[in-house]
Formats: structure tokens, sequence, C-alpha cells
């Protein structure tokens, strides 16, 4: 072939060992020293596969799938629920109070600088001496309630009151309660408040009064019978005795 080469042009005999050495195989990663022929194949499968583990990759009695929720944890190591606060009860922990206690959640409650939300008024009614009203209160920063009745300011009660006493209503009348705070007062949470017939209990009571006054009137006047037939006996017994002593 050298031989053949030594004949031919030079630039030609190039061409030719050039031609000759493209026919001559490269060695591939299979074939260097210390490499499986997998291993290329492997490591892109590793590149693109992203350590993706599925489930089919194991047997069923090695893989136990436990799914994992997501839960908030107060600061004090425990997981959060809602404060037991009901807005409609009295003379209870304020909800602040008790979600910095605890750690337990709130609902949310508007800041002292902003008006707070009207409460719920839930009843008026008569107890036999004055009318009550019941209300419960907003999730807002509150410290006062503001009891009106007919548009006129009647009753002022503390922050921690859901009920209170507000005299005698003669009248239908509109019974508001608002809350307030250093931003003013919510908007009157209002019912109509209508007063019972009284009239009723009061001829009632009349028909009662004169019902006794006769009874004590039967009783006087049996007694006097009484006592006049106990006289009228007494004399009729003198007399006869008086007689018999004459005879």
């Amino acid at each position: 072939m050298m031989a053949a080469s030594r004949d031919l042009p030079f630039p030609l005999a190039i061409v030719c060992l050039v031609l000759i050495r493209g026919y001559r195989p490269l060695p591939t990663t299979s074939q260097l020293p210390g490499t499986h022929p997998m291993s290329t194949q492997a490591t892109r499968e590793l590149s693109t596969e992203s350590f993706v583990f599925r489930e089919d990759d194991y047997p069923d009695d090695e893989v136990t799938v436990t799914p994992i929720t997501q839960s908030k944890v107060s600061p004090h190591g425990q997981k959060t629920e809602k404060c037991k606060y009901n807005p409609c009860l009295e003379s209870q922990t304020p909800c602040t109070e008790l979600a910095a206690s605890t750690g337990c959640l709130c609902p949310g409650f508007t800041l002292h600088n902003v008006h707070p939300q009207p409460p719920t008024l839930t009843s008026v009614t008569w107890n036999g001496s004055e009318v009550i009203v019941q209300w419960c209160a907003p999730y807002s920063h509150v410290t006062a309630f503001n009891v009106t009745v007919g548009g006129e300011q009647r009753q002022t009660f503390g922050k921690s009151r859901r009920k209170g006493g507000v005299g005698d209503i003669e009248h239908i009348s509109e019974v508001c309660v608002m809350a307030v705070n250093d931003a003013g007062h919510s908007q009157g949470s209002c019912s109509m408040f209508e007063p019972r017939d009284r009239s009723l209990p009061l001829t009632a009571g009349l028909i009662g009064g004169a019902l006794g006054f006769l009874l004590l009137l039967l009783l006087a006047v049996l007694l006097w019978r009484r006592r006049r037939q106990r006289k009228q006996q007494a004399s009729i017994s003198l007399h006869n005795t008086t007689e018999t002593e004459l005879r």
C-alpha cells in the first residue's frame, strides 16, 4: 500500500490516507477500560429522570405510602384550633387574650381606630318589671354598648355585657343596640318592641280584689248572724229560768 502511494502524486496520496483513516472505528465508551456498555445510557436516563421514584419501582410489600397533610402549628408547639369564644355569652375571657395564652385561632377583629361592626340584637322582652335587651357582640374592638329606645339614648353597658334592662317602654318603639370604640359607634341593630296589653292584668286584679272583698263581707255577715242567734238563745233561756223560779 505504501509502495502504491509512492507512485501516486502527493495530494492524491494524502486523500487516500484520509479515506483509509475514516473507515477505522473510533473507540467508544464501551471499549474504554473500566467502563460498562450500559453506563452511558444509565447516566442519560438518570439525568432525565431526576431521581423521580415511582410506586411501581418497588414490590408491593416494600412500599408504604403515607399521605402528609400540612397543618398549622402554634408557637406553643401544638396544632392550632379555634378559640372557645362565644360572642353571645357574658363575662368571658376576650378572644385576643385566649389566643395569646393558648395559641388558638381567633376570628379577625377590626382595630380600635376603625368603626366597629354592628352587634346582633337577639331579643327584646318584657320580664314583668322592665324590658330586657339581649345581643351578640361583633368581631370588632369594643369598649361599650349603647341601647337606644325610640332614637334616644337609654342605657350604656360594658364591653363584657350581652344583655341589660332598659326600664319600662309604654308605647311601640324601635329598640337598637350599637357597639362603641375609640373611632365612634357602629350602626344600630334594631327591633320593634310592642308593649303587651296591660289592661287585662289590671282588670283581673280588680276583679280579684272585688271577689276578696265580697268574701270578707260574707264572712262578717255570717259571724254577725251567729252572734245574734247566740244572744237570742241566751235571752230565751234566761226568760225560761225566771218563769220557773216564779212558779
